[in-house]
């Protein structure tokens, strides 16, 4: 066949990117059009997304896609990080500016939610574990400060949901990020109106769920003057980015439950891949969560702080006038002694610290551990807690699955540090498969390229991404070093 582009939207929590994917039947090849910067915007003491300025660097991509595979692109589709959303109202205006997951107005807000419906109730309705930013409580706190808002609200739509109505005109919210709200019913295949309603939150803003693969339409009129694009297809792919990650997983053993994902970036998220949402009482307990993924499958895993400890000490480091780039960190955190010190990862004091060498130093002080004093100390102080922490998750995944998990296939930009990929595998005694790093792209615009039908399954779809990238695999190593490290780990958990 021809060689064909589907265009891939790809918007992380720091960066984002507009890339062409190009398929000629057998293998899939990424070119980037536009890289650009995210990230949180102080206004008024709050945290908010620009989505306008994302809008206008979208469609900046989108001019250099038509000056260069104009004629030949097919489809464009837009996938973003999950949780956070859009309220329109009658006239497409924003009630309010976006909030940001990482604003301070959810602190504390689980422990209010409890006392209004329990906590195990909700996980029945929704299958999400406990994440305070969840856009369940991100609603429930709009509704104890700013009502109103909800009220006034038309539509609400995810962040990619309301980028693919840019595109396209069209308001519904896709599967996979649908379920990451905590009021979608992974059994019912619905909102999940009886919670919100128990929350006393609206739901006339709810609108149709549709599944990865949806074409919503042709690009508008108005955009494909302002781009020089043709009237293209736009196409829901899995539009949270894990559940794009996922399809890209280059494994042969699709339907089955022995190996493991490991999408890894700002937010590790670990899990497998189930053909029914498991809500019952065991995974409440190790509160784990139930995301849509394409094909009507589930991601079932577990959110992890992932190498946003590295980001944030980067730019500690930065800020007092030392700037190191990632593989110099790694080095640094080679060289320095193993296990010194251990954290707890997914602590709240790292959630958002003002500084993170400083909130590990602290949390080593305060588990009456030795403090990591020197920068290599505390990198490696936080790679070997986050492998250690992969461990106590996959544990817990083997234990709902039935069966063990023989391998961990490691996606995303996290994929190209060799550092953790290797401590990986030694915490977990498991082989670690690293690759493809663009997992997110690549599945995006393959699940487009299903829907033109230029290949017809989940299956195919990984062959192809199997034989177009270079992966390294990665064994386990001193074994009892591990285990010894892993005991004192859990000893530091709540």
């Amino acid at each position: 066949m021809a060689e064909e582009c589907y265009l891939g939207v790809d918007l992380g929590a720091s960066s984002g990117r507009v890339m062409a994917g190009l398929f000629d039947g057998k293998k899939i090849s990424l070119k980037e059009l536009h890289r650009f910067p995210n990230g949180a915007i102080n206004l008024g003491e709050t945290l908010r997304w620009d989505l306008l300025g994302l809008w206008s660097e979208i469609l900046h991509g989108m001019k250099r896609a038509s000056e260069t595979y104009k004629d030949s692109i097919r489809s464009i589709g837009v996938d973003t990080w999950g949780v956070d959303y859009v309220l329109m109202s009658d006239n497409d205006d924003f009630v309010s500016q976006p909030w940001h997951y990482r604003d301070e107005r959810n602190r504390g807000i689980i422990e209010k939610a409890d006392k209004i419906v329990p906590k195990r109730e909700i996980f029945q309705e929704s299958g999400l574990q406990f994440l305070e930013f969840n856009t369940l409580f991100q609603l429930l706190a709009t509704k104890q400060t700013t009502p109103e808002i909800l009220e006034q609200a038309k539509t609400l739509l995810m962040i990619p949901d309301f980028f693919n109505w840019c595109l396209s005109g069209k308001r519904v919210v896709e599967f996979t990020n649908a379920t990451t709200t905590q009021f979608y019913h992974p059994a019912k295949s619905e909102w999940s109106y009886d919670l919100l309603n128990r929350f006393d939150i609206p739901t006339h803003f709810l609108p149709e769920v549709v599944m990865p693969g949806t074409e919503l339409g042709p690009l508008r009129k108005s955009v494909s003057d302002q781009t020089g694009l043709n009237r293209i297809s736009v196409v829901a792919p899995a539009t949270h980015d894990t559940g794009s990650a996922v399809v890209s997983v280059p494994t042969t053993q699709t339907g089955s439950s022995n190996w493991a994902y490991l999408s890894s970036g700002t937010w590790s998220l670990m899990g497998i891949e189930v053909n029914q949402a498991v809500v019952n009482d065991q995974a409440f307990e190790l509160n784990v969560t139930n995301e849509g993924g394409i094909d009507g499958t589930f991601r079932l895993l577990k959110n992890i702080a992932g190498l946003w400890l590295i980001q944030e000490c980067k730019r500690s480091f930065e800020k007092n006038g030392k700037s190191y780039d990632y593989s110099q960190l790694a080095k640094m955190a080679e060289s320095a002694k193993p296990f010194f010190a251990l954290i707890d990862p997914d602590d709240p004091s790292f959630l958002t610290p003002l500084d993170m060498p400083v909130a590990i130093q602290e949390f080593c002080r305060k588990t009456g551990q030795t403090v990591p004093e020197e920068e290599g100390q505390i990198l490696r102080c936080a790679f070997e807690s986050l492998a250690l922490k992969y461990r106590q998750v996959l544990n817990g995944l083997e234990k709902l699955a039935g069966n063990k998990i023989d391998v961990i296939h490691i996606v995303g930009g996290g994929s190209q540090n060799r550092l953790l990929n290797q401590l990986t595998s030694n915490a977990c005694a498991k082989m670690v498969i690293a690759g493809p790093m663009e997992a997110t792209v690549l599945g995006n615009v393959m699940v487009q390229a299903r829907t033109a039908g230029a290949i017809s399954s989940l299956a195919d779809i990984r062959e192809v991404i199997r034989n177009s990238y270079d992966l390294e695999e990665f064994q386990p190593v001193d074994q009892q070093g591990w285990e010894d490290a892993f005991g004192r780990f859990l000893q530091i958990l709540p």
